[in-house]
């Protein structure tokens, strides 16, 4: 199935860089209960220590004035893109609108890295963060954030923090005691206990990336990006949703797992943004009726192959169960999903798989799974933005309406002035200043005549125009 860049562009914002060294907590806890009649079982110690590591966030999102939309889309050049969508009725009087949401984050840094959910601050335009016990508010910078794992990061300038312990995934098993630490309907911190319900939980409908731990340590709005901790205290999960039909806690809450969330936050704190490894396959489950047919009773079963893609070059089969990635187990096909995706584009995996009944290894070189990863990106750079032609074929591709016209962003360097004033993947560049842009060559040469000037450049993104100020 082909993405669709043209609906879902990338959402990432990196204003610093750097590598993160994580405090990991001691391997193979032992797993017991307490066995003198006169003991009580209390984390009070523990709890004191993670509970200074998880911060509250609230976010402020300010929405312009109808009015000032109702004169931009009466312009007939934003016209062409919009139609009978553009003639807005009775415009509102000149206002702003300022929306407020809380959730929490969990800090992993000792100089300011926190790391929450990317529902808690999407499209926010000011992060306010207040750490446990302390009346003192922090405005963050966004690092990176990652739609399609619910992650993302946060920076704060502070130092000599409280970082939480880190866990193990190996170390976490189903019915151990967790605790969920966040800041739910914005009452201040709070604890709530529970166990593990379930891990590698898949076909949740949340994310795109889906692997859960579920627990019923009740979580409710405003716990999301919260920490989820065993009785050590050691992190071994971000919280992120619940499953209610009434908005309250029924002792389903989904967690993502620290492993996942290791391998996020290190991808957003070095390039701001998450770049997938991809294969080029589609595949199903072992099912009873096939079971006879393999060997091995688990995995992903290749039941197509997309040209020029990894899978074809390493000459896969439809009709290949893949068993184990780099020696990791794979159960079935959000496992395969999960470890591949896992690993960067140009990255060298071992697959293990049988073949009529006979074990096969092969090796297979990743490319990014979305047409901005360093595989297909342009070469044409100009300010921070790597740009392409758009054609016809584009526009079929993507999803793009047939009658938009200008030149499609691909991609945007990180640390870039154009990142950091908001340009994105997928956007298309249609204006600079009162010059129309319809090729690369116009697009140079409004940049070259505006170069190092303050300049209004417009875009069309996702069929809005919206208006970026750059120099």
């Amino acid at each position: 199935m082909k993405k669709s860049i043209w609906l879902s562009a990338l959402l990432s914002a990196s204003l610093l860089a750097g590598n993160i060294e994580f405090e990991h907590a001691p391997a193979q806890p032992e797993h017991k209960l307490p066995n003198s009649k006169n003991e009580i079982l209390s984390f009070n110690s523990i709890l004191k220590e993670s509970m200074n590591a998880v911060v509250n966030i609230s976010t402020k999102t300010i929405t312009q004035n109808q009015q000032s939309q109702h004169r931009l889309f009466n312009d007939p050049f934003f016209q062409e893109f919009f139609g009978h969508r553009g003639q807005l009725q009775n415009p509102s009087p000149l206002q702003k609108k300022q929306d407020l949401s809380l959730g929490s984050g969990v800090i992993i840094s000792k100089d300011g890295y926190i790391v929450t959910n990317h529902h808690v601050i999407a499209d926010a335009d000011e992060i306010v963060v207040t750490v446990n016990n302390s009346d003192q508010e922090y405005i963050a910078k966004l690092i990176g954030t990652d739609q399609g794992s619910d992650l993302a990061v946060i920076k704060i300038e502070a130092q000599a923090l409280n970082p939480i312990a880190i866990s193990n995934a190996d170390d976490i098993k189903l019915g151990d005691v967790v605790f969920a630490i966040g800041n739910p309907f914005g009452v201040g911190q709070t604890v709530t206990q529970g166990i593990i319900s379930a891990l590698n939980k898949n076909h949740v409908g949340i994310n795109q990336y889906e692997n859960f731990i579920q627990t019923d340590a009740s979580i409710n709005p405003g716990n999301s990006g919260g920490a989820l901790i065993d009785s050590r205290g050691a992190l071994i999960g971000i919280n992120s949703a619940i499953l209610s039909k009434s908005g309250g806690n029924h002792g389903i809450g989904f967690t993502i797992p620290i492993d996942m969330v290791q391998n996020i936050v290190s991808k957003l704190i070095e390039k701001g943004k998450v770049n997938r490894g991809f294969m080029g396959v589609n595949i199903s489950k072992v099912t009873k009726d096939l079971q006879n047919l393999y060997n091995h009773k688990k995995g992903a079963i290749i039941t197509d192959i997309q040209s020029n893609s990894p899978a074809q070059t390493a000459q896969l089969q439809r009709g290949d169960l893949i068993y184990e990635v780099n020696g990791k187990k794979v159960n079935g096909p959000y496992d395969l999903q999960r470890l591949v995706s896992s690993h960067d584009p140009n990255e060298v995996i071992t697959l293990s798989l049988e073949r009529d009944k006979q074990n096969i290894k092969k090796k297979l070189t990743l490319m990014g799974n979305d047409p901005y990863s360093t595989n297909s990106k342009s070469n044409i750079v100009v300010e921070g933005l790597y740009l392409s032609q758009l054609t016809d074929k584009l526009k079929e591709t993507y999803q793009i309406p047939s009658n938009v016209k200008g030149v499609l962003i691909e991609d945007v360097k990180a640390q870039s002035s154009a990142h950091r004033n908001g340009f994105r993947p997928g956007d298309i560049l249609i204006q600079i200043e009162n010059m129309s842009i319809e090729t690369i060559e116009q697009a140079k040469e409004a940049f070259s005549i505006y170069k190092g000037r303050t300049k209004r450049v417009y875009i069309n993104r996702g069929g809005y125009i919206i208006l970026l100020v750059t120099q």
